[in-house]
C-alpha cells in the first residue's frame, strides 16, 4: 500500500534535507512544541492551531514509517532522515524543480544532450518526462534546448538520477541552424 504524505510533512522532509539534521534541547517537557515550531519557522512563518497539530501529527507519522531517525544525546534530541526520507526529500526537491526563466534573452542556447543505456531505460524516460515538463525544447531524441540558464536544474536532476558526467553533457551555443521553431516555442523574436 502506498503511503501518504502531507504537505506538513513534505515540508519536514525538505528542511531536514536542507539542514542535514536538527538539533533541540530536549530539558524542557514541551520539547516535541519547541521541535515543532523550529520546523515550522523553516517552512512558513504565523501557523495557525491546526496548522501547528498537522506538523505535529506529520512529525510522528515519518517517524513511524521510517523517513527520520530521532536519537538522543544527553539532553539533546538530534532528527536526522533516514535512507528512506532522504530518498523521499529528493523526490520532492524534484518535484519542486522550475527554470526561471529572464526577461531579456541573452542570445545563448543552452543545450543538454543525455546518452543513457537501453538497460535503464525507465530512467531515461523519467529524465525526459522531467525535461519536458521544465519547458525545454526537443530539438531530437535525446537533445533538448532553452534560452534560459539550466545549469542548477539539470545537476539536481543528474544527481538525483545518480547520471555520470559522461551520460549528460549541458552546451551553450550563439548559433543553432534554422532556430525560427525554437525562438516561436519560446516567444522570442
Amino acid at each position: 500500500m502506498k503511503s501518504r504524505v502531507t504537505g506538513a510533512a513534505k515540508n519536514i522532509l525538505k528542511i531536514l534535507l536542507l539542514a542535514g539534521a536538527v538539533a533541540v534541547t530536549a530539558r524542557s517537557p514541551l520539547f516535541g512544541r519547541i521541535l515543532l515550531r523550529k520546523l515550522e519557522n523553516e517552512s512558513r512563518p504565523q501557523k495557525s492551531p491546526k496548522d501547528r497539530a498537522r506538523y505535529y501529527n506529520a512529525f510522528y507519522y515519518l517517524k513511524k514509517k521510517g523517513m527520520i531517525h530521532v536519537e538522543y544525546r544527553g539532553q539533546q534530541m538530534y532528527i536526522s532522515l533516514t535512507k528512506q526520507g532522504a530518498k523521499r526529500a529528493g523526490k520532492y526537491k524534484i518535484d519542486d524543480l522550475k527554470i526561471k526563466k529572464s526577461n531579456v534573452w541573452d542570445k545563448k542556447w543552452r543545450i543538454l544532450i543525455f546518452d543513457i543505456a537501453d538497460k535503464q531505460r525507465i530512467k531515461r524516460e523519467a529524465l525526459r518526462g522531467k525535461i519536458k515538463e521544465l519547458g525545454l525544447f526537443q530539438l531530437q531524441k535525446s537533445v533538448w534546448v532553452s534560452p534560459y540558464d539550466f545549469k542548477k536544474e539539470m545537476a539536481i536532476l543528474r544527481d538525483f538520477f545518480g547520471l555520470a558526467n559522461s551520460e549528460m553533457k549541458l552546451i551553450e551555443a550563439s548559433d543553432i541552424e534554422d532556430d525560427k521553431l525554437i525562438k516561436d516555442y519560446f516567444n522570442l523574436s
